[in-house]
């Protein structure tokens, strides 16, 4: 088994696996993964494949992925300015990855959906 335990802050902090998933599994995150697999997109249009994320929340988690290497930010000189966003070799790699899970999600939903039900009227 890795090594997922940490005995102090400060193991927690410097923990590959926590450093790396934390960024990389939430739910913006995926989003923005599964909706750039395809092709690089502008601003405006990630925000409206996504649907419900607000400008400041994707606009954060845009910055931190571009941070980690997963995806690259593209500015074209205007007017008007335009700035797209494409993943990376890493990023593709990680979607990879990440693409299971959300297929396994899709499939199983019914099956969590019915054990949250169970649990919630016990």
């Amino acid at each position: 088994m890795l090594q997922v335990t940490a005995l102090s802050k400060d193991e927690a902090e410097h923990c590959p696996i926590r450093s790396v998933l934390t960024q990389v599994t939430g739910k913006w995150q995926v989003l923005i993964f599964l909706s750039l697999e395809d092709e690089a997109r502008r601003f405006g249009d990630l925000k409206r494949t996504i649907g419900d994320v607000t400008q400041r929340v994707l606009t954060e988690n845009l910055r931190k992925l571009e941070r980690d290497g997963h995806l690259t930010r593209t500015v074209f000189p205007g007017p008007p300015l335009a700035v797209s966003y494409a993943l990376t070799e890493q990023g593709q790699d990680l979607l990879k990855v990440l693409k299971p899970l959300v297929i396994w999600a899709a499939q199983n939903f019914d099956l969590v959906k019915a054990s949250r039900e169970v649990q919630d009227q016990a």
